[in-house]
Parts: structure tokens; C-alpha cells; sequence
């Protein structure tokens, strides 16, 4: 069911894209059916701005263009997924360690479309482990920080993000203020990105093909 759902969330996404577009995308398992869709209209937009190598190479290999966000600037659509989304469309990300571009096409996007299947939904964020990317000093330093904040950090040993960072994965936490808690953590030294989207969240949850 799980397989399923993520197919018809990625090729429900592809109603989003406009003629002429430039389409901000994703990264994972869901994110990759969109792009197998999105390749029916590859000429009927202008290209795509990604988020990780991953789902570089698999727009490349389907002929579609991918392009620099410095260059294209703003964007109408950002498509992309989530390891978990609460009632107010607010999520946990990072599962694939592409959180800091995944947020920062999202911040530069007028709509963000995440994609789900429904073992995503939660009441309360936190039962996956948040993803923070840190710089490789300050590993220990944030580790200790988390730990004063009462989550159990866990380095994602021999993960290496496409930006040259590290990943801690926080267990243990039950997030019930998502939006004080990522400006909290965006506040210590060494962290480049904090896998929680909730000072900006999806405008628009697809589950399966269902909007929630």
C-alpha cells in the first residue's frame, strides 16, 4: 500500500506544474515517482532546480534540464517529500540528508507540495528521529547542546551530505512546539540546518493521491 500511495502522490503532484515552468524538486522515494512523471512534460517546462545529486542524475537521465537556483530565481512550485507531516502541515525531513537544500528551494518557492504516503502522518512530530546537519567541528558541541535539551544525538556515521557536512539524528524528542524549537536549534554554533519545517511548511499535503 505504502509503494502505492507514493506513486499516486508523485503523479498527483505533476497537476501543480504550470506551462513554462521552472520546478523546484525534491528528494526520495516519492519524490523520484514525481520526476518519472514530470518527464512526460519535460517539453513543457523550462527545467528543474534540485535538491540533491540524486535526484540530479535521475533528472539528467531523463532529459530534463537542471538549473541554478542563483540563476533562475524565485520559483512557483516546489515538490518534495517528508519522513513525517503533522495535522498543521508542518514536518520532519532530512531522512535522505538533503535537508539544507530541500529548505532552502522551499523558502525560495511560492507553493510547496509535499507528497506523502500515510504512515507519514503523526499527531505529534518526533517518533523519526530529527536529522540536523552540522558542520564536522562542531559535531560534539551540538551533540552536548541537544543533550541539555533533552534528545538522545545520534551521528549518522559515514554519511557526508552533498554540502561536505555531517548528520546528527536526535532521538526522543516529542516536538510539541516545532516552530520554537527549529529556531532554538538554528541558534548553535556549527549547525547548518535543522530538519524541521515549520517556520515554513507545506502549503499543500498530498497523501496518495487524496489532498489531506
Amino acid at each position: 500500500m505504502s509503494a502505492n500511495e507514493k506513486r499516486q502522490a508523485g503523479e498527483a503532484a505533476i497537476r501543480y506544474v504550470e506551462n513554462g515552468a521552472i520546478v523546484g524538486v525534491g528528494t526520495g522515494s516519492t519524490v523520484a515517482f514525481f520526476i518519472d512523471a514530470l518527464a512526460d512534460l519535460k517539453d513543457r517546462i523550462e527545467g528543474a532546480v534540485s535538491s540533491s545529486e540524486q535526484s540530479t542524475a535521475q533528472l539528467k537521465r531523463l532529459g530534463i534540464p537542471v538549473l541554478d537556483l542563483n540563476a533562475t530565481g524565485p520559483l512557483n512550485l516546489y515538490v518534495d517529500g517528508a519522513d513525517e507531516c503533522d495535522t498543521h502541515k508542518r514536518l520532519i525531513k532530512g531522512g535522505g540528508a538533503a535537508l539544507t537544500r530541500e529548505k532552502i528551494i522551499a523558502e525560495a518557492s511560492a507553493k510547496f507540495v509535499c507528497i506523502i504516503d500515510s504512515s507519514k502522518q503523526v499527531q505529534l512530530l518526533g517518533k523519526f528521529p530529527l536529522p540536523i546537519e552540522v558542520i564536522p567541528m562542531a559535531r560534539s558541541l551540538v551533540g552536548r547542546e541537544i543533550v541539555k535539551r533533552g534528545g538522545n544525538p545520534v551521528w549518522r556515521d559515514g554519511v557526508v551530505t552533498d554540502n561536505g557536512n555531517w548528520v546528527i539524528d536526535v532521538h526522543g524528542w516529542q516536538i510539541a512546539d516545532p516552530m520554537a524549537l527549529e529556531k532554538d536549534l538554528n541558534q548553535i554554533p556549527g549547525v547548518v540546518a535543522v530538519g524541521l519545517f515549520a517556520r515554513r511548511p507545506a502549503d499543500v499535503v498530498l497523501v496518495g493521491d487524496r489532498v489531506m
